[in-house]
C-alpha cells in the first residue's frame, strides 16, 4: 500500500528587506516549502480553498483540500509559481520526491518540463535570427549541416522553415518522444531523425506540403536542435545556458540529458498513474529541444516573465520587443512561435514526459500568470483545478477550464465511487444529437486506458466492453478493447477485438499490427 505524504511542514516567507524562516511539525499538511510576499500570504489561503468541489451527478458538491486532490490523483509532489504584474508574487511546493518516501519537494527541486522545452527553444533559435545568423523563412537545409530533411514530393515548392517548424506547420511527422530508460543505449541525433535503432520512434519525414497544415510535431523541433548545434558548434544543454539561461538569470534549468549525477539527488523521479515510481526515477531524452528541459516553477515563471516585459518593451534580455511580439502573435492554427496561444493575450504551453506533467499559463497585457509541475501522470487534472481557483483569485477574465466536463465527471466517478457508477453515467447521459455525440465514446475509452496504465486490467476490460456494447460500430472501441485483452494475456479475445476492429476501419494499420503479431491473417 502506497504511504501517506509525510507530515512535516517547513515554511520559508520573504520579502526585499528581511527573510523569517519556520520550521515545526504539522500533522495535517505534506511537507511544504514557500517564497512569498507578506502581502500575498491571504491570496494563497484563498487559493488553496477555493479549489472547486468534486461535483458528482445527483449528490452534494464535496470540497476537498489540495492535499486531498494529490491523494485522490496518486500525486507524489506539486511544485507552484504564480506571478502578477511581471513579478513572481509567490512560489509553493507541496509533498515529495518520490511516491513512497519522505524527501519534501522543495523550490529548487528540479522536474521535467516534456513540451515545455519548445517555446524555450525558441527563445535560442530567435535570438539568433535576431543576429543574422539565419532567417526564419529560408529553406532549413541551408543552415543544416550534418543531416538534411530529405526532399519529397511535399517539398518541391513549399519549403521547410524555422518559422513553420517553430510554429508546427511545417509539415514534418513524429508527435512526441517515450523517452529512454536509465539503463538503454542512447541514440544519436541522427539517428533519432532517421528512425535508426537504437531509436525507438519512427524517421522525422515532411508528408504534408509545408504551410497547409497545423500538426504538432516534436519531430519538427528535434529538427531546430540539429540546426542549432551544427551552426553554433556547441553542444546543446551549452548554448541554451549561454543564449536563455543565463541572461534571464536561471540557476536551476539544464538541458543536460541525462541528468548529471551532482543534480540526480535534486531532482524529482516520475510517478504512474497507479502511483508506483518509474523505474530509474525518471527517462531520458536526447530529443532535448522538444523534451529535455529540467526545471523549475520558478525559472517557468521568469521565463514567461520576461516573454511579457519583451512585449511591452520593457526589457531586452533575450530578444526585442518586435520579436515577443512576432513570437506571440499567431502563425498557424493556435501556434506563435514556440508558444501556444489561446486568444486574446494568454500564451503557454504543457508538457508530458514519462511520469512527468507540467502546464505554463501566462497573460502577456497583464504579466500575470502560472507555472506548475507535477512528478506524476495525473498533474494535469490537479493543475485544471488549481488554475481555475487562481484565476478567480487573481481576475483572469479569459481563463476558461473544463471542471464539470463530462470528462472529469467520469474520472471523478470512478475515482471516488466506481468504474460500475462511471459506467452507469455514461449509458443515462449518452446524447442522441449535437457536437457531444463524436467525443462521447471516448469518456469510457479514457477510463479504461488509466485503469490500463494502473494495471488494472479487470476494471479496463469491463469499462471497454461497456463502451462496446455502447458503441458496436466503433472501430477504435474495439481496437481498445483488443489491446486490454492483449494486456491482460487473453490472446484468443484480442484477435477477435482487432479482427472486428479492422473489419470496422481497414485503414486501421495498429490491428494490422498486432494481428501479425499473434500469428493471425489481417
Amino acid at each position: 500500500m502506497r504511504r501517506t505524504l509525510p507530515r512535516c511542514a517547513t515554511v520559508a516567507l520573504t520579502s526585499c528587506a528581511a527573510v523569517a524562516l519556520l520550521t515545526g511539525a504539522d500533522t495535517k499538511k505534506p511537507a511544504t516549502e514557500w517564497l512569498a510576499r507578506p502581502s500575498e500570504a491571504a491570496r494563497v489561503a484563498r487559493v488553496e480553498a477555493g479549489l472547486a468541489p468534486a461535483t458528482l451527478p445527483g449528490e452534494e458538491p464535496m470540497r476537498l483540500s489540495l492535499q486531498r486532490w494529490m491523494e485522490l490523483y496518486k500525486i507524489p509532489g506539486l511544485s507552484v509559481a504564480v506571478f502578477d504584474k511581471n513579478t513572481l508574487v509567490w512560489a509553493k511546493t507541496y509533498g515529495v520526491k518520490q511516491a513512497d518516501s519522505t524527501d519534501p519537494v522543495t523550490l529548487d527541486t528540479l522536474f521535467q518540463a516534456a513540451s515545455i522545452s519548445k517555446p524555450v527553444t525558441a527563445l535560442a533559435a530567435l535570438r539568433y535570427v535576431e543576429q543574422s545568423k539565419w532567417s526564419l523563412d529560408a529553406d532549413i537545409n541551408e543552415k543544416l549541416l550534418s543531416w538534411k530533411v530529405p526532399d519529397n514530393e511535399f517539398t518541391k515548392e513549399q519549403k521547410v522553415t524555422l518559422r513553420r517548424l517553430l510554429s508546427h506547420n511545417a509539415g514534418t511527422t513524429v508527435h512526441g518522444f517515450p523517452g529512454y530508460a536509465p539503463h538503454e543505449p542512447l541514440p544519436t541525433l541522427q539517428q533519432i531523425l532517421d528512425g535508426e535503432k537504437p531509436a525507438n520512434t519512427a524517421p522525422v519525414r515532411v508528408d504534408i506540403v509545408p504551410g497547409t497544415e497545423t500538426r504538432y510535431s516534436g519531430g519538427g523541433t528535434t529538427i531546430v536542435q540539429q540546426m542549432l548545434v551544427d551552426q553554433l558548434k556547441k553542444p546543446f544543454p551549452q548554448l541554451m545556458r549561454e543564449t536563455v539561461f543565463a541572461p534571464l538569470g536561471l540557476e536551476h534549468s539544464t538541458y543536460e540529458q541525462p541528468l548529471p549525477p551532482a543534480l540526480a539527488p535534486t531532482a524529482a523521479a516520475g510517478t504512474y498513474p497507479n502511483g508506483k515510481s518509474v523505474e530509474g526515477r525518471w527517462h531520458v531524452y536526447p530529443e532535448m529541444a522538444p523534451a529535455g528541459l529540467w526545471t523549475t516553477p520558478s525559472d517557468l515563471a521568469r521565463i514567461a516573465i520576461a516573454v511579457s516585459k519583451t512585449r511591452a518593451g520593457k526589457s531586452k534580455s533575450v530578444l526585442s520587443q518586435a520579436m515577443a511580439r512576432q513570437m506571440l502573435t499567431p502563425q498557424s492554427e493556435g501556434f506563435g512561435l514556440g508558444f501556444q496561444l489561446e486568444g486574446g493575450d494568454r500564451f503557454g504551453h504543457g508538457g508530458v514526459n514519462e511520469g512527468f506533467q507540467s502546464t505554463l499559463i501566462a497573460f502577456a497585457d497583464s504579466g500575470s500568470g502560472v507555472a506548475m509541475m507535477a512528478n506524476s501522470d495525473n498533474g494535469m487534472l490537479l493543475f485544471e483545478r488549481l488554475a481555475a481557483s487562481l484565476a478567480a483569485e487573481y481576475g483572469w477574465k479569459s481563463f476558461t477550464h473544463r471542471l464539470g466536463s463530462p470528462l472529469m465527471t467520469v474520472d471523478l466517478l470512478s475515482r471516488l465511487k466506481s468504474t460500475e457508477a462511471a459506467i452507469a453515467f455514461v449509458k443515462q447521459a449518452k446524447p442522441s444529437e449535437g457536437p457531444a455525440v463524436r467525443m462521447w465514446p471516448n469518456l469510457l475509452n479514457s477510463l479504461g486506458y488509466r485503469l490500463l496504465l494502473e494495471s488494472n486490467h479487470a476494471e479496463a476490460i469491463k469499462v471497454l466492453q461497456a463502451n462496446v456494447e455502447l458503441y458496436p460500430e466503433d472501430a477504435n472501441a474495439h481496437d481498445s478493447l483488443g489491446e486490454a485483452y492483449l494486456k491482460a494475456g487473453k490472446n484468443a479475445e484480442a484477435l477477435a477485438s482487432y479482427k472486428k476492429s479492422l473489419q470496422l476501419d481497414p485503414k486501421n494499420t495498429n490491428a494490422v499490427m498486432v494481428l501479425e503479431k499473434l500469428g493471425a491473417k489481417p
